[in-house]
């Protein structure tokens, strides 16, 4: 049966199982939209702006394990979207950017907007490419798919050129889906992790990244507890283990806990299962150097090309994550191993953990995440994009659920309103949170519109102290007493809410914030807590500008 070639792209997409796909509308595409609008499968969700769209998609990708799915237009378009192509290939996301292209007979003209998408994203997707021939577009989106979700998974650009989509009268078959390739670790690889385990001192692992799901964890919490092992979670990947087992040692990543970073220092063994071990989670390659002196290094990724790439390996696995994890729940080999040091480390932990109940401030954040600890159900999902106030969700904050933690390591402003959106719709029937700062909200708070379009519920909590928090930290370490260019004059963000259909309130203290949570749990739709903070409170470890400036 022929078709055109733009339904014959949404049924290939069908065919991949995607259902929902994230969209700000061009004229370069529009044969696809008419196509997704008699798609019973798929949901077209209409965007603001498209940095959203693609914040929407990594997200969503990152909830589901299957590529998000996000159509931009070409030029100005494709180059808003690029900032969540660059999040979703450094937080090993799987999604599919689709973008409308110039006329095939219009290339390398400089026509309307044009601009070389292969080139252009090369160095930020795992492929990018163009679909000139339309017979072929099955061929490119299984490959896409495949891509997307293999080995380390990540980004996937496709352009699509306006003439093409218009053709009619394609004949090619629909591909059918494609599935992630599961590798597991052979038993000789088994014996030797296990071994070199128990033949150490003070090991411990870090966990989460590249293919973690939730039977990967189930797995990775039944082994680290049945021999003890410390588990600390990499940077943004705190959802990797629960937070209640007893192995759990905290997070690595910004304003970790000192203890925690004493005992990556003394470990004697390392066993990184997924992370990639990027500059945020070993504080700047420093806390675990590439060369590792006396510690000897386990590393195991899906993806052989990150083994060995940076640091030295002393055992590389490629393997599979949920295979993996499970292989090692599985284990037994008649040799016990059994260590204490799992325990002292969640307790350390749970220290660490556990906020003040007496504020140092009027609007005390640490005294405030106690309030969201206990109002807020223990499975939210919580999104944050970049700044300072993120660190209170990272310390505080117990990530139960899985998934629970939308964050990118990446460190993009704007990320949390978007990736609440995508949560929402995903997963209607939980709590979702938008954390925010002041400066990181407005960087996409348009796409409030989206989610009150699409009857999104969820609650944003904004934490606004008039200023970009971590780049005024970084000013006040190197420059002390110097603002320059980080004073920021804000609007009404509760009225902002409002104005959107929601629910707002601003509060300028604690018992303010207990009571406006309290009513923000009571209802439903779109919320907004306005917190009014000190400059003084500048990180969750403590740091503040007139202790800077002593110091």
């Amino acid at each position: 049966m022929s078709k055109t070639a733009a339904r014959l792209l949404v049924d290939c997409l069908v065919e991949q199982g995607a259902t929902r796909a994230f969209t700000v509308p061009g004229e370069s595409f529009l044969p696809v939209l008419d196509a997704l609008a008699t798609c019973d499968e798929i949901e077209t969700i209409t965007c603001r702006q498209e940095g959203g769209v693609t914040f929407m998609a990594c997200a969503d990708g990152s909830m589901t394990g299957q590529p998000g799915v996000a159509f931009v237009t070409r030029g100005p378009g494709a180059t808003n979207a690029s900032i969540g192509v660059h999040v979703a290939m450094q937080d090993s996301q799987p999604m599919i950017l689709f973008i409308g292209d110039v006329d095939r007979s219009m290339r390398d003209r400089e026509g309307f907007q044009e601009v070389d998408f292969p080139a252009f994203f090369a160095p930020i997707a795992k492929w990018s490419a163009r679909i000139d021939d339309a017979s072929r577009i099955p061929e490119y989106v299984a490959r896409a798919w495949s891509t997307a979700i293999s080995g380390r998974p990540g980004p996937v650009v496709l352009a699509l050129p306006e003439d093409m989509l218009h053709e009619d009268g394609i004949t090619s078959p629909v591909r059918p889906a494609v599935t992630r390739p599961a590798q597991a670790p052979c038993p000789d690889v088994m014996a030797t992790i296990m071994q070199m385990i128990g033949d150490a001192a003070a090991p411990l692992a870090i966990v989460g990244g590249a293919g973690w799901n939730e039977r990967t964890r189930h797995y990775f919490t039944e082994f680290a507890e049945r021999i003890g092992i410390p588990v600390a979670t990499a940077f943004r990947r705190q959802d990797a283990l629960p937070p209640a087992s007893k192995v759990y040692a905290g997070n690595l990543g910004y304003g970790p806990s000192p203890k925690l970073v004493e005992r990556v220092k003394a470990a004697d063994l390392l066993l990184v299962v997924g992370a990639r071990l990027g500059e945020a989670t070993t504080d700047g390659y420093a806390l675990i150097t590439p060369d590792h002196q006396d510690q000897r290094l386990i590393h195991v990724h899906p993806d052989p090309e990150e083994l060995g790439r940076v640091y030295r390996t002393d055992l590389p696995v490629c393997a599979d994550m949920a295979e993996f994890a499970e292989s090692a729940a599985l284990w037994d080999d008649g040799d016990a191993i059994d260590f204490d040091c799992g325990a002292q480390a969640h307790a350390e932990w749970l220290e660490w953990n556990t906020p003040r109940e007496e504020a140092k401030f009027d609007l005390d954040l640490a005294v405030a995440m106690g309030t969201c600890r206990r109002l807020l159900p223990e499975d939210a999902i919580i999104c944050n994009g970049a700044g300072n106030f993120a660190g209170w969700w990272h310390r505080y904050w117990r990530y139960a659920g899985y998934p629970s933690q939308l964050a990118p390591t990446a460190g993009a402003m704007g990320y949390g309103v978007p990736a609440a959106v995508a949560a929402a719709l995903r997963f209607p029937d939980r709590c979702v949170v938008a954390a925010a700062g002041d400066g990181d909200f407005l960087m996409n708070a348009q796409e409030l519109a989206t989610a009150a379009q699409y009857d999104c519920d969820m609650l944003v909590i904004l934490f606004d102290n008039s200023t970009y928090g971590t780049i005024r930290m970084h000013q006040e370490r190197e420059y002390p007493g110097q603002e320059a260019s980080t004073h920021l004059a804000n609007p009404d963000f509760a009225r902002m809410a409002e104005s959107y259909g929601g629910w707002g309130v601003r509060v300028e203290n604690n018992a303010q914030f207990d009571t406006a949570m309290a009513e923000a749990m009571s209802r439903k739709g779109i919320r907004l807590i306005h917190c009014i903070t000190d400059i003084e409170q500048l990180s969750a470890a403590g740091a503040t500008v007139s202790g800077m400036r002593g110091g």
